[in-house]
């Protein structure tokens, strides 16, 4: 691990710092049962939460391994001093007013207070570890001593305690609310979680990472140990609005690059809280998913449509059953049920153990990735839930029985009895809560499964370059040649004065393009400076005339035809990320169907395949009635711009190739616009 994070948080003895937030806090961490020893420290008080108070920190008989220091932000910074010389082994900074607020001057004096010694926050909660019986936290919290769960990392502290709060079953080992990440950041945070054995699953919420690159190495080494992680990004840039040169700056907003590094490093991102809870009460019961072919079951054939048709929308399926599963799960039901999946088996088994259980299994034995129960049970005191008990443990026994991934959902949350949840659980079966949130669970499960079973080695981030206000643009014909010494195919062509560009055409062959060659133009189509098929002489003179009214010089190519496709290449250079590729519809069309996917480069053939497949204009390279474009040839291109990424990563600042023309035999970027930054 590269920040041994141990003593901060599985601390041995703890020292708290403050007043009325502390109070709490103490008796937040002697109600888990903390066995170690508690320091007070206050000037004037006698004791805190039931600890004897000492006046300062010089009066600790010890080096404590943590402390939670709740007092005004300036006498933080000398507590925070004084504490690095006694050797405590990390801090909690409850207050808030540094750089969240502009003060940035103050935060960077109490970094050089801590002089090495981690600090969590400022402007943060602390966290609730009921692994180590801990809890430096100055509020209410919902959680419980268990020896092994999931853990939450957030920035925000009402966040956290939303989270504890919640009662969905949700096996919730420690929470962590880091605030400013000053010092400790996700990445930090999240290396130390995937190393922790009693961790199951590790959700990330995160509003912004202070360092990508170690962030990306954390992700590796829980991608590497099997530590499954989800992420709820908000605070979506934006970036993609800005009005730039290039396409590329609409399509790859900062929230694109942060897809784009989750999707590397197996990262499943989930779109809302509940899902987000969802998942991870799915990843602690098994973990992740080989692949996402379904099957549902429940007595009603509402319920069976409705969560059919809720899987359009994911990354999800629900295949009929083979022939042999289709005849044993027939043979345990009468004839008036259809055999479809998802399934419904109708009442005529309804409370009947043997009869649902037999049922069950045989449906769970037809080789599905995840097997789904929809059970909604009355809840309200004087309601009689007893037969839904009785469907709740044939399910968990069927699942025993046939070895089979199971969960059982609740459509409605409160439809879900407390005591069934915990039976369930207590059977490895997940109680889930929510049709929508138990699909977006298994989507996710699926998603980090899939990325786990990848054998090719990840790229290692670059170190981003600043970005430059002092950046020239090359001329078309320039950026051409450039690509083309990467090996980036390019139309025939030659920069000419106008009144020369009819002979070059003539000498090039008919038909040409004829286009103004400008560095001060990035966009020639807008400006009437591109003319497509030039078939004569003629036309060659009168469009290079009208054409010398934008720029003395053209460029003549040969004319490309034949396309069954068109794309875009495109690199911008992000200050957070770095240089990212996006490759996407091109041509007259990049705008509107905002068809794209992005790369954190460098990249590599695996990712760069993976991507182009997940473009819905790649059905006209794969083949569309009776045409098919050049597979390998679009990405040898893509790679001969990554390429000549990084080989001037220093300084490139933005490019564009658009279109590249995919041939049936080739693919040949006809137009580029590349913006460099001046040393």
């Amino acid at each position: 691990m590269s920040r041994n994070l141990t003593s901060l948080l599985h601390p041995k003895s703890i020292v708290f710092i403050g007043g009325g937030e502390c109070e709490v806090a103490i008796r937040r961490t002697r109600e888990l049962g903390f066995t170690g020893k508690i320091w007070a420290v206050h000037p004037k008080r006698e004791n805190l939460g039931g600890i004897a108070c000492v006046k300062s920190v010089a009066d600790i008989d010890g080096a404590p391994d943590a402390a939670f220091v709740a007092i005004k932000r300036e006498p933080t910074i000398e507590i925070v001093r004084e504490l690095r010389k006694k050797g405590c082994g990390g801090a909690v900074i409850y207050a808030s007013g540094f750089a969240e607020t502009g003060d940035a001057h103050l935060q960077m004096e109490l970094l050089e207070a801590a002089d090495g010694m981690p600090l969590m926050g400022p402007n943060c909660y602390g966290f609730v570890n009921c692994l180590a019986r801990v809890a430096p936290w100055p509020d209410e919290h919902g959680m419980e001593i268990i020896d092994k769960g999931v853990a939450i990392i957030t920035q925000s502290g009402n966040i956290a305690c939303n989270f504890t709060f919640t009662r969905r079953a949700l096996p919730l080992a420690c929470i962590f609310a880091i605030g400013n990440q000053a010092d400790i950041d996700m990445a930090q945070m999240l290396e130390a979680l995937a190393h922790d054995e009693h961790i199951t699953a590790i959700g990330l919420h995160i509003e912004g990472l202070t360092d990508v690159a170690a962030f990306a190495r954390a992700a590796e080494i829980a991608r590497r140990l099997k530590k499954p992680v989800i992420a709820l990004k908000t605070g979506r840039s934006e970036q993609g609005a800005k009005v730039a040169m290039s396409h590329t700056s609409s399509l790859a907003g900062s929230d694109t690059l942060y897809d784009a590094l989750f999707e590397r490093y197996g990262i499943a991102r989930i779109k809302s809280v509940t899902a987000f809870v969802e998942t991870l009460k799915f990843l602690h019961h098994g973990g992740p998913l080989k692949d996402s072919r379904l099957v549902s079951m429940s007595c009603s054939g509402g319920e069976a449509a409705l969560i059919a048709d809720m899987a359009l929308e994911r990354k999800v399926s629900f295949p009929p059953f083979d022939p042999k599963t289709k005849a044993e799960v027939a043979a345990t039901l009468n004839e008036y049920v259809s055999i479809d999946n998802p399934l419904d088996y109708h009442t005529f088994i309804w409370d009947q153990f043997d009869n649902l259980t037999a049922t069950y299994s045989a449906v769970l034995r037809g080789g599905f990735d995840a097997g789904v129960l929809i059970l909604d049970a009355p809840t309200k005191p004087g309601n009689n839930p007893a037969a839904w008990i009785v469907a709740a443990k044939a399910y968990a026994n069927a699942a025993k029985i046939a070895g089979a991934r199971a969960v059982v959902t609740a459509s409605l949350p409160e439809c879900m009895l407390p005591e069934v949840a915990a039976d369930l659980a207590s059977k490895g079966v997940a109680p889930m809560m929510g049709l929508d949130d138990t699909l977006a669970a298994f989507e996710a499960a699926a998603f980090i499964g899939k990325n786990w079973a990848r054998t090719e080695t990840l790229p290692v981030l670059n170190t981003p370059h600043s970005t430059s206000a002092n950046a020239y643009t090359l001329s078309e014909h320039d950026a051409k040649t450039l690509l083309k010494t990467f090996g980036l195919p390019v139309p025939e062509g030659r920069v000419c004065k106008a009144s020369e560009a009819a002979e070059v055409a003539k000498q090039l062959g008919f038909p040409v393009t004829i286009k103004t060659s400008s560095a001060a133009i990035a966009h020639k189509t807008e400006a009437g400076g591109v003319a497509l098929n030039i078939k004569t002489i003629e036309e060659a003179e009168a469009t290079a005339r009208k054409m010398e009214k934008l720029a003395p010089d053209v460029l003549v190519e040969r004319m490309v035809t034949g396309a069954v496709a068109e794309l875009i290449i495109g690199l911008k250079n992000d200050p957070q990320f770095g240089p990212a590729l996006v490759i996407g519809a091109g041509g007259v069309l990049t705008e509107l169907l905002k068809d794209s996917a992005t790369l954190l480069l460098p990249t590599s053939r695996e990712e760069i395949t993976r991507a182009l497949k997940s473009l819905k204009v790649w059905k006209l390279v794969d083949g569309f009635r009776g045409k098919s474009g050049d597979q390998k040839a679009v990405i040898d291109a893509v790679l001969a711009v990554a390429s000549f990424a990084k080989a001037h990563s220093a300084h490139i600042e933005e490019l564009d190739v658009n279109p590249l023309l995919v041939l049936p035999k080739g693919a040949v970027a006809v137009d580029a616009l590349i913006r460099m930054r001046r040393d």
